[in-house]
């Protein structure tokens, strides 16, 4: 499913008359955390716009509209639609409002929009959905396409929410968000070892040097510091050297580029991995092998667990390849 998704989005790209309107397709169940809030000005007058939030005092999940005021041309006047907060965190909200869903150059011609019928798309917090290209303003239409008239699912839309973080939250907190990722660096995934000498972990200490030694060479040749790998639970310490290198490179990244590196180090335990995929490295597949190293090692010796393992790596695909298609398509 998680490769259909991304597979169909792109498709869309390179076809995007087929975005004008686009068709309804079956959603894949995902599930995020909400995005930070900020203030954001009322809209000026002239714009009309959806957006989601809090609810504010009307309570419930019900989709509230607010259309133009009267006398206004349709598109013109202020108009918004609020959500409730269970937007983003996995509830089906509302019915689906909207008929078509297209794409158009922001007001200032800063960026481009995503627009509900004549409505702009906007953030939770309400500020202006303005994003840098178009590709990737047609992918999150594409999302927003998607949803059935059942009901809108936030968690089918893993590209709406890495761009409302790119655009709220990394802004506001990027020295906090660089501090979270150098705090968990030295308990990195790639940096864990099995002990070599017991039989209960030798076929994993094996696979590990096959597969994450690699990498492992690359981050030395590409840093100029060799990584120091450890057997403990509780990590041990890299070359100070290491650390700097990569904070520097984190704190040159864009918004977006933040974004999706953070997105893939929480689902990789990985900023080596993160950064693999960042610098062009590791592909996708190359990712998640890594990242399941040890669990598909036990899959092969015990079997998987059906309604387990298969909705885990369901999930991962689904984390690693939304955030690799936010990254490339933010640039493109």
């Amino acid at each position: 499913m998680a490769a259909f998704l991304l597979t169909r989005t792109l498709h869309l790209i390179r076809r995007p008359r087929q975005l004008a309107p686009l068709s309804s397709s079956s959603p894949l169940v995902r599930h995020f955390n909400s995005t930070a809030a900020a203030h954001q000005p009322p809209d000026p007058e002239g714009q009309s716009s959806f957006s989601f939030g809090d609810g504010g005092d009307s309570g419930g999940d019900a989709i509230h509209l607010k259309g133009p005021s009267s006398g206004s041309k349709r598109g013109g006047g202020s108009s918004s639609v609020t959500m409730p907060m269970s937007f983003m965190t996995g509830s089906i909200v509302g019915k689906r409002f909207y008929k078509q869903v297209t794409t158009r150059q922001a007001d200032d011609g800063n960026g481009w929009s995503v627009m509900l019928d004549y409505r702009t798309l906007k953030t939770p917090s309400k500020r202006a959905l303005k994003l840098p290209t178009l590709s990737l303003a047609k992918a999150i239409a594409a999302e927003w396409d998607y949803q059935q008239t059942d009901g809108i699912r936030p968690f089918t839309m893993p590209l709406m929410r890495l761009a409302c973080t790119a655009l709220e939250r990394v802004p506001i907190t990027r020295p906090k968000i660089i501090d979270d990722l150098m705090k968990k660096f030295n308990q990195d995934l790639v940096f864990c070892r099995a002990p070599w000498d017991n039989n209960l972990t030798s076929g994993v200490y094996d696979r590990q040097v096959e597969k994450i030694d690699p990498l492992l060479n690359w981050v030395k040749t590409e840093f100029g510091f060799k990584p120091v790998v450890y057997s403990s639970f509780f990590g041990g310490k890299q070359d100070e050297g290491l650390a700097k290198a990569m904070e520097k490179l984190l704190k040159s990244t864009s918004n977006c580029e933040l974004t999706a590196i953070d997105a893939l180090a929480a689902a990789s335990h990985s900023l080596v991995i993160a950064v693999g995929i960042f610098r062009g490295r590791l592909d996708i597949e190359e990712a998640i092998e890594l990242i399941r190293l040890e669990e598909d090692l036990q899959v092969d010796n015990w079997g998987l667990v059906e309604g387990g393992h298969d909705l885990d790596i369901a999930d991962l695909k689904v984390q690693i390849s939304s955030a690799v298609v936010f990254l490339g398509l933010s640039k493109f």
